[in-house]
This record gives C-alpha cells, structure tokens and sequence, in this order.
C-alpha cells in the first residue's frame, strides 16, 4: 500500500517538469518569433527608407534638369531680344547715316518745295514788281525752303543718331553690349547731322551767302 502511494504521489511532480519545460518552449519560441518579426520590420523600414532617398533623389534630378531647361530657354530668348535689339540699332544707325548726307547733297523734296516757291514768285511778280520784290520772292524763298528742308533732315539725323548711342543706357542688355559698328555708323549720323544742321541754319539766314542786291543788279 505504501509503494502504491509513493509511486502515485511522485507522477504529478513529472507532470509538473513537463509543463514547465512546455512552458518555456512556449515562451523561447515566442520570443524566437518577436526576434524574427521584429528583424523583419526592421528590414522592411531600412528597404522603405532606401526607398524613399532614392525617390527623392529622382525628383531632385528631375527638378535639376527642368532647371536647366528653363536656364536654356531662358538664355536663348534673351540671345534672340539681344539680336533683334541689335539689329534694330544697327537699322537705325544706318539710317541717321543716311538722312546726314542727304542733308548735305540735297532731297528731291527739298528740290520740288523750291520750284514750287519759284512758281509762286513768279506768279506774284508777273503783273509788275521791283528787282528787291523779284529777288525775293522768286529765289530768295526758294532758297531759304531748300535750306529749310535739309535742315529738318540733318536735324532728324541728329535726332536718330543719338538715340542709337544713348540707347544702351536705358534698356539694351549688359550682357550683350552694343557692336562697335553700331557706334560707328550712328556717331557718322550724328557727326554729318550736326554739320547739315549749321550749314543750313547759315543757308537760311544768308550767314554764309547773302541774295544779290537790287542796286548790285541795277549797276550791272
């Protein structure tokens, strides 16, 4: 009877040792298993992180190369308003040029106003005047109206010339300054503006040839 009882009052202590040990295998493999998922997440945030650097670093590129686009255009349209400045200036200087000498060589308009001044003259002298009333008005005011003429071309050469130098000043881009041509030619304009300007000026006001006289013409 006693070794009945000993044998039956020592089985639950092995039961007891099973499910410790069970117990602990338990926990082991959780822990095993929180160790393992916990290295996943880890991975999974390393492999996010990576991703999102090399996203950015995508959209930085392509915010570089659009920068560089828009620094192109940006040059090329400034290039083309720089040529069309340019060639527009050099359009100008061209013709300040160009009114200068026809200041000085005379214009057909000049030539038509004075004949038209000759006729008028002639008109009002027909039906009787002094030699003084003749000279006067038929070559004296055909004189004057040539004078007159080349001078509003001298002084639109002048005019035009020297828009063409000041220009740079007020709007034409530092970075494409003026071609030394330009300058040139329009300083031509303005030189040959100012040289029509006077000898009309001397021209109209007989500073540098006075019309004949009356008595000269009667003494003759």
């Amino acid at each position: 009877m006693n070794t009945s009882t000993s044998k039956n009052s020592a089985a639950p202590a092995v039961d007891d040792d099973r499910e410790e040990k069970t117990a602990t295998d338990t926990i082991a493999t959780k822990d095993t298993t929180g160790a393992a998922g916990t290295g996943t997440t880890a991975s999974d945030d390393a492999n996010d992180e990576a991703g999102d650097d090399a996203n950015d670093d995508v959209s930085d590129g392509a915010a570089d190369l659009t920068d560089d686009d828009d620094l192109e255009l940006d040059e090329y349209a400034e290039a083309e308003a720089a040529a069309a400045s340019g060639l527009g200036a050099g359009a100008a200087a061209v013709v300040a040029a160009g009114l200068g000498i026809v200041s000085l060589t005379g214009a057909w308009t000049g030539r038509i106003a004075a004949e038209r001044e000759t006729l008028i003259g002639q008109i009002k002298t027909s039906g009787g005047g002094s030699a003084a009333q003749q000279i006067s008005e038929i070559y004296g005011d055909a004189w004057h109206t040539t004078a007159l003429v080349n001078g509003l071309f001298a002084l639109l050469a002048l005019l035009v010339g020297v828009f063409v130098l000041v220009r740079p000043a007020f709007g034409a881009p530092a970075r494409h300054p003026q071609p030394g041509w330009i300058r040139a030619v329009a300083l031509a304009g303005v030189a040959l503006g100012v040289l029509g300007v006077l000898i009309s000026v001397g021209m109209y006001f007989d500073l540098f040839v006075s019309l004949p006289s009356a008595a000269a013409t009667t003494g003759g």
